[in-house]
């Protein structure tokens, strides 16, 4: 009920912002409302109106009237007041402004990369030095260098997966002397969108095949990469498996005798429930998740992708795991851009992509603001107890954005909530952070859009509360109001019993209360219509 009678509220309300160039069509108790004002809500609902008495300018100027007499009489008993609207108004603008947060053309751009990068899987090689979880300037730095020391090795002629067996600080390089798992020599196998952190999955689509990368950073450290191939997308495929977790050679004798259970026609998803070792999916009869490559091992990988015609299994074949028969269900090529567009564009807005878009907006906002910092009071960077210091000796302006300014305290307790996050790139977050609060703080100011939407939920959400004290409430609760109503109208019921068409009776008494209420709204009202500007409009519109 809420909802909709917002969206009956929300057909009529507007906010109002001079136009030098319109004139005046009505001003209620001082307040002004131009023709262009009344014209940009009037041409707003009029896709909605369907029948010409109900497009009357007249009409329509005589319920916008209406309206803005309940908005000024909520205003003036301070129903904005109220902590549950003054809650509620907080996460709608919250809500409204989170698109201005992000580079609508930058995310469009990550969207079309991200449906490239589904179509077409990469192939690479990596070594990574890692940074510490607080890393300082000077270890970021040292890290850095042995990085660039490591690609010059490369660059001049060293192999690369020798080089990441020595070097790199990605454990899965080197043989496994425990697990006897061989180690994987920097190689990564095939991967595309969304495998790998942003920067990583950056790195390996902007370097060309064969060549070596630039230093880029992650979370995890410094990195190099090669590029060994890239080609289109197996796309996904379906398939179901057996596992026998035995990895001897009894492991083997089962998988074989299962093998030839299928070859006489017995049901994989029975023989699945019978003899696999996966307890997630022998109740599925196998059955896994669709998967695209990099995911799974590469024998599992090769042998799925292997089968052809779906219902088709493949012979026994072993990992690390045990020994597998799999069945092909069905194979998922990649969709068109439209079909996949939607989710793509949720996967980067939920991502970390997203962050790439608002540092967008961040960049664009640095070179319209003036930003000052204040390196005195960074020196506060150097110091072992930053977060203990006495918010007393906090006080000097670290950060100035336009006309706001920025203590140290300010910037410590942002810094309290971050963990293993050097204090120097915490500032950075915290300029950029503040940066983009700053703008959601003017958005009113800067975006006419932002600022019609925002003031007509406002007065809406206050015309609801409104309603609901002066009309809903009151009708509900005043049953002997109600049955003189209807006793004073009773010829216009049938039949005469107020029980069996109390919804009925109800309805009208509401509209007879607003009705008389209105009524005194206006007596109390100066309202004053340029009759001129009115005529001219009614003209307009009756051109068109």
């Amino acid at each position: 009920m809420r909802k909709l009678v917002l969206v009956v509220v929300l057909s009529c309300s507007s906010i109002v912002f001079a136009q030098k160039k319109s004139k005046v069509l009505v001003t209620i108790d001082g307040e002004k409302t131009t023709v262009a004002d009344f014209k940009r809500i009037y041409e707003k609902n009029l896709d909605a109106i369907d029948n010409e008495e109900a497009k009357d300018v007249q009409k329509n100027l005589d319920l916008f009237i209406n309206y803005k007499l309940k908005v000024k009489e909520a205003y003036d008993i301070k129903l904005d007041t109220l902590a549950s609207y003054v809650k509620e108004m907080e996460t709608y603008r919250d809500q409204l402004s989170a698109p201005y947060m992000q580079d609508s053309s930058y995310i469009n751009k990550l969207v079309k990369d991200a449906y490239y990068r589904t179509k077409n899987e990469v192939k690479a090689k990596h070594i990574l030095i890692k940074t510490p979880e607080n890393a300082s300037p000077k270890d970021t730095l040292e890290a850095y260098e042995k990085i660039i020391k490591i690609r010059d090795r490369i660059i001049k002629g060293e192999d690369f997966e020798a080089v990441a067996v020595e070097t790199s600080d990605d454990p899965s390089t080197r043989d496994d002397a425990r697990s006897g798992r061989p180690g994987n020599k920097g190689n990564l196998g095939y991967f595309s969108a969304f495998r790998m952190v942003y920067p990583f999955e950056d790195a390996a689509y902007t370097t060309k095949v064969g060549e070596i990368s630039e230093p880029f950073r992650t979370r995890f450290g410094y990195h190099i990469l090669k590029v060994d191939s890239l080609r289109a997308s197996k796309g996904e495929v379906e398939v179901a498996h057996i596992l026998i977790d035995d990895t001897s050679s009894k492991g083997e004798e089962i998988a074989n005798e299962v093998y030839k259970k299928l070859q006489n026609d017995e049901q994989f998803p029975a023989l699945a429930r019978q003899y696999s070792s996966d307890v997630g999916t022998k109740s599925k009869g196998g059955k896994l998740r669709p998967f695209g490559s990099g995911v799974m091992v590469s024998s599992f990988e090769d042998a799925a992708f292997g089968l052809q015609k779906e219902g088709e299994y493949s012979k026994p074949f072993k990992t690390r795991f045990g020994w597998h028969i799999v069945q092909l269900i069905k194979k998922l090529p990649i969709a068109s851009f439209p079909e996949l567009e939607g989710e793509l564009k949720s996967k980067v807005r939920s991502g970390d992509r997203a962050q790439l878009s608002q540092k967008a907006v961040v960049n664009k906002l640095k070179k319209k603001y003036t930003i000052k910092e204040n390196e005195e009071a960074k020196a506060i960077f150097e110091m072992a107890n930053i977060k203990s210091i006495s918010k007393d000796s906090l006080q000097s302006i670290i950060l100035s954005i336009n006309d706001k300014n920025f203590t140290q305290e300010q910037f410590v307790d942002f810094l309290k909530s971050k963990r293993d996050i050097s204090v120097f790139q915490v500032f950075e977050d915290f300029k950029d952070s503040e940066i983009l609060t700053y703008y959601k703080d003017n958005l009113e100011k800067l975006e006419p859009e932002f600022a019609y939407t925002l003031q007509e939920y406002k007065d809406g959400l206050l015309l609801f509360e409104l309603m609901q004290q002066k009309i809903w409430e009151k009708s509900s609760k005043d049953t002997l109001g109600l049955k003189n109503f209807f006793e004073a109208n009773l010829s216009n019921y049938e039949p005469k019993e107020l029980d069996k068409i109390k919804g009925e009776v109800m309805n009208d008494y509401q509209n007879y209360l607003e009705k008389n209420w209105i009524a005194d709204l206006r007596r109390k009202s100066v309202i004053d219509i340029d009759k001129k500007q009115l005529k001219k409009l009614i003209k307009f519109y009756k051109s068109k």
